[in-house]
């Protein structure tokens, strides 16, 4: 019957004079106490005068070109319910604004990372945190409660594996173990394995090996974190390094190169970050974005000593705390090389066939092929006169797709061609591989609905109103590398915390040098610091961070459990991030000069791996 009556209510809707269109508000669910709060008025005439009222107080806006008021209130104080309402052109229109505590916004990504540290597994973690992020988002009630279960599956998790960067992600990942495991079956890990033995002969010869591994894949930290831990995880295992080890090693050299390197997928966003920052500042206009950038790294002090002591580490044989006891346990009970670790999904599968020929060139050329492909479509996607620009402007998800798919299909010829294994063999080497990195995709796409979550409830918003904007010229980078570190850190995403925090920080800081008198030449330091503190704040929260995304696929290609993995690096990371904010950024923001800072960041890492670090060869005899 209904749709029988469509035709006549059409007739009778051409007939009729035009109505207008109700005025609408449009108010963010949930705001925080002591965040501004933006509504937008819709739907008004345009030009007319529009009052809104928040509670005892009013603002006046008049509407745009195409009818719309935007308002930006000032923070409200007290949590609860109040009522918008707005007065325009003889019509009104009311909404409710319900109004949660600043700190509410925190509680999921910080729920989550204690259970995770308490019970060391994080996917029931990850599940508590989104639930009660999901439900702040709906009401703390039993019905909110049930709706927000529902959602953090049906809403986050799905909202996170149909981003087509997430998905090209795991497409990548999945595609990089596929090969590992059709290179392993076939022999070619076995013979590097032989190979790298015969010359790297002790532990500390296989650590070394593994940092100037992830020096040379610099050009992306993904592909550094995936090709350097799945390649060396059976020499490791071999020398009796313990994949924690592996997974430091790893993690603690990837996104630090590939963030102060010269020419990155890094290093093209972060150069448009600033090149955006920059369009409203008029004194800064003629400095290009890329001459920042690089005068900003001498001060990125955590990623440069990062790097230093992950080769201290490496080259001493000294380790310190949990890394001390998972060393001493890796020399006692080694994992075999080639033989995934206790509890790991990996099987037959990924041992190497028993009658296959060891040929090196068997992995080689197709992780070869892979990185060489890799480099390729960088430069292909990009463009620009120079490589900077070109690899900058690249598209590194699609890059890491054709790679990884190039790499498997020479890995599976070379394969099949040589006899070694048959196409029905060669699939299943591949599954085996791909099987073995399923559950750190499970926990990957846990994290980015953690994400999420953080995101819809403003916690980055929150975090920088409580920061403010009232602090000495020469403390705004070490506030803004605290800021960004524990964004980072609740958020598990050192890309999302720098696509927050640049925008606002080189405004801000050019704000507070003019307050305070300063502008020249001389103080440009405070600029370049603040820049390399996004960078370098982000990168530390993203080291402490057990729900990173970085993190995360450290632990998977390295097969390591990934709560010990956070267990420990967490102290490697915080001693050099403690004393790169205490040699480095704070002296810096007073002019320090950084290579003075560099240097004494350097003697002072060495100092204490020398004096606290115990070398598990001598204490496992």
């Amino acid at each position: 019957m209904i749709e029988g009556r469509r035709p006549y209510l059409t007739l009778l809707a051409l007939c009729l004079p035009a109505v207008s269109t109700a005025m609408e508000i449009g108010v963010p669910d949930p705001a925080l106490t002591g965040v501004p709060v933006e509504i937008v008025v819709s739907e008004v005439p345009a030009g007319a005068q529009v009052e809104l009222g928040l509670g005892e107080r009013r603002y006046r806006a008049v509407a745009d070109e195409a009818g719309v008021s935007l308002f930006e209130v000032p923070p409200i104080a007290e949590a609860g319910r109040t009522t918008v309402t707005a007065v325009a052109d003889g019509r009104s229109a009311s909404a409710e604004l319900r109004v949660l505590p600043g700190w509410v916004s925190l509680l999921p990504a910080f729920a989550a990372i204690v259970i995770a540290l308490a019970i060391r597994n994080v996917v029931p973690a990850l599940l508590a945190g989104l639930w009660l992020g999901a439900t702040a988002l709906n009401t703390f009630t039993p019905t909110g409660a049930g709706k927000g279960l529902l959602d953090v599956f049906q809403v986050f998790v799905t909202g996170a594996v149909a981003d087509a960067d997430h998905a090209a992600i795991i497409l990548f990942t999945m595609m990089t173990g596929g090969m590992v495991g059709i290179i392993t079956r076939n022999g070619g890990m076995l013979s590097i394995v032989r190979h790298v033995v015969s010359r790297a002969k002790t532990a500390v010869g296989g650590q070394l090996a593994v940092w100037l591994m992830g020096l040379m894949i610099f050009f992306d930290d993904y592909a550094n974190t995936l090709v350097v831990g799945n390649t060396a995880r059976p020499i490791t295992d071999h020398l009796k390094i313990s994949r924690e080890k592996l997974a430091y090693i790893v993690d603690s050299t990837a996104a630090p190169v590939a963030s102060i390197a010269l020419a990155t997928t890094w290093i093209g966003y972060e150069v448009s970050l600033i090149e955006g920052a920059l369009a409203g500042i008029d004194e800064l206009a003629g400095i290009p974005a890329y001459s920042l950038f690089l005068n900003s790294i001498p001060y990125s002090f955590y990623p440069i000593l990062a790097i230093v002591f992950v080769c201290a580490v490496a080259w001493s044989g000294r380790d310190m705390g949990p890394m001390l006891r998972a060393e001493l346990r890796a020399r006692r009970n080694p994992v075999s090389a080639l033989e995934p670790a206790s509890g790991s999904v990996e099987g037959d599968m990924l041992k190497a066939k028993p009658d296959a020929p060891p040929r090196a060139i068997n992995a080689l050329l197709p992780i070869g092929v892979m990185i060489v492909a890799l480099g390729a479509g960088l430069y292909a996607t990009g463009s620009g006169d120079t490589l900077t620009d070109i690899i900058g402007s690249a598209d590194p998800y699609k890059a890491m797709m054709w790679a990884s798919f190039i790499g498997v299909l020479t890995a599976a010829f070379m394969t099949v061609a040589q006899g070694i294994l048959d196409a029905h063999e060669t699939v299943d080497a591949w599954y085996g591989g791909a099987r073995a990195t399923l559950f750190g995709m499970i926990v990957l796409v846990l994290a980015w609905a953690m994400a999420a979550v953080t995101n819809d409830l403003n916690a980055k918003g929150y975090l920088i109103s409580i920061l403010g904007d009232s602090l000495p010229a020469a403390l705004v980078p070490v506030a803004v590398f605290m800021l960004a570190a524990v964004t980072a850190f609740a958020t598990g995403t050192s890309w999302g915390t720098m696509g927050i925090l640049v925008p606002l920080v080189v405004p801000l800081a050019w704000a507070i040098m003019s307050t305070s008198g300063m502008g020249g030449a001389g103080d440009m330091h405070i600029l370049y610091s603040s820049i390399a503190c996004c960078l370098a704040g982000a990168v530390w929260g993203d080291h402490c961070s057990p729900i990173s995304d970085t993190t995360v696929l450290s632990s998977i290609a390295s097969g390591c459990n990934h709560i010990e993995h956070v267990r420990t690096q967490l102290p490697y990371a915080l001693l050099v991030g403690l004393v790169a904010v205490v040699l480095g950024t704070i002296p810096g923001g007073f002019g320090v000069p950084p290579w003075l800072s560099l240097v004494a960041g350097v003697a002072v890492l060495l100092i204490v791996l020398r004096l606290f670090g115990r070398r598990a060869d001598a204490a496992a005899r």
